[in-house]
């Protein structure tokens, strides 16, 4: 469920929607989730100071807390 999510959020973002991936790494306690964008949508993603990002991962800590694990957003270039 996390992963489209953020697939959804990232792909409302960018201007090259088909170049967004979203790769899930499982843990025991935890879960990553790896966006991958295009390079000139990672600005776009991340937003000034890092606050789409920050808000981004608020949105995924809310949608996260009835699993009880914790997710972890990376957002890669």
């Amino acid at each position: 469920m996390e992963r489209e999510l953020i697939e959804y959020l990232a792909k409302a973002l960018v201007d090259e929607p088909e170049q967004v991936e979203v790769a899930v790494i499982e843990g025991e306690k935890s879960t990553i989730l790896e966006l991958r964008v295009a390079p000139d949508d990672v600005g776009k993603v991340i937003g000034k100071h890092g606050r789409i990002a920050k808000s981004i991962r608020t949105v995924l800590s809310a949608a996260s807390s009835k699993s009880g694990k914790r997710v972890v957003l990376e957002i890669l270039d």
